[in-house]
């Protein structure tokens, strides 16, 4: 059986071999089955300003489905957003298509990751004059944060199945949720693909035993990062830059961000940005968020998020 797997993997990583970079919008990695469904789970609090919380979710590896917990991540630069990784369905397979920094928040085939990615867009935040404000009505700060507001009416607009579980996009039970023109849009302009701290974080997670389904149950112990991740400086895609966009919230604030509440130390990189080609299909994960408390401080005993209500 298990020559079987390796056998099947290995035709897979072939066949994405022969797949034209340029027409990557998804890696074909799994046929028949598709992810689990969301688990829920509480959000870390944000120790610091200038961090983007990146939902968990499923990769896939030697032994199948295994989970990429949440984290917080510096942003790689002033206006950066983060759209989710999305399973969709293509043909009879799960594709997985990886997501990535932008100006927008593009398609992310109408799965319900919580705290603020109810499906459409993302309800958690926005940039203001270079600083991101936190919507509290969905996500979790800590305490002396002053660009903080609540805005209930955005995330309930996000929603695409509130309280949807479901972990990918079309096919046999899967969310449908084609994309809108304004989302076909945001999946054409300049994107960054995730750090390397984003890659190694993934990639811990392929190498860790406990985080497959088929030893957990589709319930992984490790859910969300404790720590943030570490910072890593991009340059603005161009559109940015004219809108008077500029490089991360200074290495300065996202090192500061990694520095608190125990995060280990960071290391900044300069990197430029890539084009990454449109999403292919809808594939979709769903999870609902609880709503934490509009109080900008943290609540006392945070309510399990993964699903928004």
């Amino acid at each position: 059986m298990r020559l079987f797997r390796s056998a099947r993997w290995l035709m897979l990583a072939l066949l994405v071999c022969l797949i034209p970079a340029s027409s990557q919008a998804g890696v074909f990695i799994s046929v028949n089955f598709g992810p689990p469904v969301l688990p829920v789970y509480v959000q870390p609090v944000c120790p610091q300003p200038g961090l983007m919380w990146t939902p968990g979710y499923w990769g896939y590896g030697p032994d199948g489905y295994f989970w990429v917990p949440g984290a917080w991540v510096p942003a790689p630069y002033a206006g950066a957003l983060w759209t989710p990784g999305y399973w969709g369905w293509s043909n009879g397979l799960y594709v997985f298509n990886p997501g990535y920094w932008g100006l927008h928040v593009g398609y992310y085939g109408g799965i319900n990751y919580g705290f603020g990615y109810g499906g459409i867009g993302f309800a958690g935040g926005m940039w203001r004059g270079g600083v991101f404000a936190y919507n509290t009505a969905v996500v979790h700060v800590g305490g002396g944060f002053h660009s903080v507001y609540v805005d209930r009416a955005a995330v309930d607009r996000g929603f695409v199945a509130r309280d949807s579980h479901v972990a990918f996009s079309g096919g046999p039970g899967g969310i449908n949720h084609p994309a809108n023109a304004q989302e076909r849009t945001f999946a054409h302009e300049a994107h960054t693909p995730a750090t390397s701290f984003q890659t190694q974080h993934e990639s811990a997670a392929r190498t860790d035993r406990t985080a497959y389904a088929r030893n957990n149950g589709g319930h992984p112990a490790n859910l969300a990062a404790s720590r943030p991740l570490a910072a890593e400086a991009h340059t603005a895609p161009a559109a940015g830059r004219a809108a008077g966009v500029g490089r991360a919230p200074g290495a300065s604030n996202a090192m500061r961000a990694n520095t608190g509440a125990g995060a280990r130390s960071t290391q900044t990189r300069t990197t430029t940005p890539s084009r990454r080609a449109a999403p292919a299909r809808p594939a979709a994960q769903s999870r609902s968020n609880a709503a934490p408390k509009s109080n900008p401080r943290p609540a006392a005993k945070p309510k399990p998020e993964g699903h928004e209500k």
